[in-house]
């Protein structure tokens, strides 16, 4: 079998990493699995960029300077918006003509456009959409937050400002998304239960199959590190984006200063270890514990490292669509901490595989529930038995090969259809 991945880039940001991931899964099953992309960062022989580097870019401009006109030339939100308007023409690209299945994966800002989907579906090849955020369906945002317009008809948009009206963008690309689903030709993976569960509430996506099937992590290869204690206890947060007002940085930090002041010889004994990207270095002012920033991890022996020296992966977001670092500490021994709210649920079994706390819209007492949740999580940090679980646990439901079989089984019910 021969499959063909399209993700815009294999390594920068969070879903080419798991799509890279899923790559190399496929081929340790012996599928022939290759990658598209627009960006390739690695140095692996089975990705490929998908068209030249100027072909690439003047779509990737075309696209963002319909969406800075649309959105009143607001620099804020230029990124938060995705229209699929431009792309380049993957339908003639090689891999794309010998694959036996195309499977498309995070396809924004001047990848794919909507015709260039139809051209991919006129292929006759099987369709599958990995959803690694919201995207698919609302009209335009990747995480709707407490925006419930992607339940009806989305307009009157937030991220367009002075420019939200019924028939606005993100109405257009609404309308674009449900001609295209329409078509009956596109099946859906959504990356957690909770993802799946927004689709089923999504006006775009409630009639269509979705099926779940997590990311995929190799285990095998995460050695677990035996923790030599010295009374203190680290704490560890990564992220793409660690400001992101997703990730929920302040709330982390209002949860050490509780501690601090709670349990200050327990705050004594604890530091905070972050990484990855910072737009505002001001964002880490304000922890009530020691903190230690370890810039941006691009490679999988230096990530190995950090969690080899954490005894917990504490996330902080307001939501996740699924929680890579969690599944990632599970592997190496660290217990995760996080909220209730998004797809860490099907990561964390509370009190078993880590700790989750209730998240709560009020800020202060999210930050409790938080501070509470680091308390039992250093708890369960010294029982050999949790270590244990947890890496049984991320290799049963997350390892290369229970992933890539899923995969596989999808690909052929789909084949064995077309026949």
């Amino acid at each position: 079998m021969r499959v063909v991945i399209i993700s815009r880039s294999d390594q920068t940001g969070g879903a080419a990493v798991v799509s890279h991931r899923l790559m190399l899964a496929l081929r340790a099953e012996g599928v022939d699995a290759r990658m598209l992309v627009c960006e390739k960062v690695t140095d692996s022989p089975f990705v490929e960029l998908a068209a030249s580097p100027r072909r690439i870019r003047s779509a990737f401009l075309s696209e963002r300077l319909k969406v800075f006109i649309a959105n009143g030339f607001d620099r804020s939100t230029l990124f938060k918006i995705d229209t699929c308007s431009d792309g380049v023409p993957l339908w003639k690209h090689r891999l794309v003509q010998e694959a036996d299945v195309i499977c498309l994966g995070w396809v924004n800002q001047g990848m794919l456009s909507f015709e260039g989907i139809c051209r991919l579906i006129d292929t006759g090849k099987p369709l599958v959409w990995t959803m690694h955020d919201m995207w698919n369906m609302t009209g335009i945002c990747h995480h709707a937050g407490d925006c419930g317009r992607f339940e009806g008809r989305c307009g009157e948009c937030p991220l367009l400002g002075e420019k939200a009206s019924p028939t606005d963008l993100s109405a257009a690309v609404w309308q674009k998304k449900h001609d295209l689903y329409n078509l009956g030709a596109i099946r859906f993976v959504a990356v957690s239960n909770w993802l799946k569960s927004k689709a089923q509430q999504s006006s775009l996506l409630s009639d269509q199959d979705v099926d779940v099937i997590p990311n995929p992590f190799n285990a095998a290869a995460a050695e677990p590190h035996s923790r030599q204690k010295d009374g203190k206890t680290c704490l560890l947060m990564g992220a793409a984006r660690l400001d992101d007002p997703v990730k929920g940085l302040p709330v982390l930090a209002e949860a050490t200063r509780i501690l601090a002041k709670e349990n200050p010889e327990l705050a004594e004994k604890l530091e905070l270890l972050t990484f990855g990207g910072v737009k505002n270095p001001a964002s880490f002012d304000g922890f009530g514990i020691r903190h230690r920033h370890l810039g941006k991890i691009d490679n999988a022996e230096d990530l190995a490292g950090a969690y080899a020296v954490a005894d917990l992966v504490v996330s902080s977001s307001l939501y996740e669509s699924w929680g890579a670092t969690l599944a990632e500490g599970q592997a190496y021994g660290c217990v995760p901490v996080s909220f209730d709210r998004g797809g860490q649920c099907d990561i964390i079994d509370d009190g078993h595989t880590g700790i989750l706390v209730h998240f709560d819209e009020d800020s202060h007492k999210a930050a409790e529930s938080l501070a509470r949740g680091i308390i039992r999580g250093i708890g369960l940090a010294s029982d050999a038995k949790v270590r244990d679980r947890m890496r049984r646990s991320v290799e049963e439901r997350f390892g290369y090969e229970s992933v890539a079989g899923r995969y596989i089984g999808l690909f052929n019910s789909l084949l064995a259809k077309r026949k």
